[in-house]
């Protein structure tokens, strides 16, 4: 599948404002960052399980994770974090509960906005839960698109195979 939110930032080495990162005012940005959490890990961590209880919106600031989900008795990589996108819209806006296990593949560091913390921010700047959601919606959009095409690449040999024979 693809990164779940990518943050806007183009240079993921380059430090910028998390207020311009999230496009929120500056003192909403203020509010996220002083409450704002480093988590470091070494590559082969867990860093959050699905189903465990969300702690917050997570940005990626170095290092590569992979996220996975067991469905049905089956585990299914959904693909990976990279510096600069946002991991874990759907729980933090959601109900508070990992919707996928997040697995380190590097060493790295995230950023962790607490959910108190950011819903400070929602009040304060209600458009910014909008801009969340909209984000999501288009990851919902483009993971459906990659499952699609997937699908669709693999019927089409099959029934290749199966007239062919």
């Amino acid at each position: 599948m693809v990164a779940e939110g990518r943050s806007r930032r183009t240079d993921p080495a380059g430090a910028r404002p998390l207020s311009e990162l999230l496009a929120c005012p500056s003192g909403t940005g203020s509010v996220l960052t002083a409450s704002a959490q480093t988590v470091g890990f070494d590559a082969g961590q867990t860093v959050f399980r699905q189903a465990s209880p969300c702690q917050g919106l997570y940005l990626v600031v170095q290092g590569q994770l992979l996220r996975r989900t067991d469905r049905m008795e089956t585990r299914i990589t959904l693909g990976l974090a990279r510096p600069g996108d946002l991991v874990e819209l759907a729980a933090a806006l959601g109900n508070h509960c990992h919707t996928y296990s997040l697995v380190a593949q590097t060493a790295g560091v995230l950023l962790e906005l607490p959910i108190d913390a950011l819903h400070r921010a929602f009040d304060d700047y209600p458009p910014l839960r909008m801009r969340l959601l909209e984000e999501l919606a288009r990851e919902v959009s483009r993971a459906y698109s990659l499952c699609s095409q997937t699908w669709w690449g693999r019927s089409r040999r099959g029934g290749a195979r199966t007239s062919a024979a």
